[in-house]
């Protein structure tokens, strides 16, 4: 029995080092290839640099469009995470907490959205966004970007609301509390651990998107750094190397915020599926 434990557990950290490694071996790969010139990339592609070419990442970190590119990206992940999670709290709290004639069918509706990707409203969020005046304008992307993050914000915030017991509510109640008090200063305090969660998921999603920006913002002063990672790449898509570098530069943010949020994001997860 022993014997077939430790079997069991070697093959699960031989699969866990299996999938490290192939998220990490790209990845190193491209940091050390952005330190080489593109010829010795084609004739070393899988060796250290001769010369470490640094000025591949000093050159890209000196463009003001890059650093242009990064704040937009980060104020839209900033304004759609804000407009998903006050929504969603909102409407999660009312699915949740009360008890009204057609609240399953809402919920059901909700959900439905889950099974619609972004690229099937295309043509008619272009005409809508066109009609309102918001073409190269962040709330075009930020806009759309909250509405489509609604339903798995919801039905994760509807889930952790349903766990906080009625008992604190009836108690707020006989304090004097409102409905609207005890929501804001009662349940989201409560509920800290899954907006966490929440708002990490959305800035994600915000930060990756790619279509949408490209389909909004023709202005290059608007774009965004996954769209200014495909202009970059059509500009010198001959130079690999830079191109490497630049990706490499694109991904930095990401990766640091993941890094610092990790730990909430699993915590909340964690959380909403134990509390109760």
């Amino acid at each position: 029995m022993n014997a077939r434990r430790t079997v069991r557990g070697l093959s699960l950290h031989a699969v866990v080092w299996l999938i490290a490694a192939f998220v990490a071996v790209p990845l190193l790969y491209a940091v050390i290839s952005g330190f080489k010139s593109t010829a010795e990339l084609t004739n070393n592609p899988f060796g250290l640099p001769d010369q470490w070419k640094i000025g591949n990442y000093t050159g890209i970190l000196g463009e003001g469009m890059f650093w242009r590119q990064i704040a937009n990206s980060a104020g839209i992940a900033i304004g759609t995470t804000v407009c998903t999670v006050v929504a969603s709290a909102m409407a999660a709290f009312v699915l949740a907490r009360y008890a009204f004639r057609g609240r399953e069918l809402f919920y059901t509706l909700f959900t439905i959205g889950l099974m619609f990707p972004f690229a099937v409203a295309v043509l008619p969020l272009f005409l809508m966004l066109r009609t309102f005046g918001l073409l190269d304008n962040p709330l075009g992307v930020i806009l759309p970007q909250a509405a489509f993050g609604l339903p798995m914000t919801i039905v994760i915030l509807r889930g952790f609301f349903r766990t906080i017991p009625a008992e604190i509510e009836e108690a707020a109640t006989m304090d004097g509390c409102g409905k609207f008090r005890f929501f804001w200063q009662i349940l989201l305090p409560m509920a800290r651990p899954a907006l966490g969660t929440v708002s990490v998921l959305a800035v994600v999603a915000s930060w990756n998107n790619f279509f949408l920006p490209l389909l909004v913002f023709n202005d290059p002063k608007w774009q965004t750094i996954p769209v200014g990672v495909q202009q970059f790449q059509g500009q010198y898509s001959t130079d690999y190397a830079l191109v490497l570098a630049y990706i490499v530069l694109a991904m930095v943010p990401a990766l640091a915020f993941y890094a610092v949020a990790e730990r909430q994001l699993i915590g909340g997860l964690t959380a909403g599926a134990t509390k109760g």
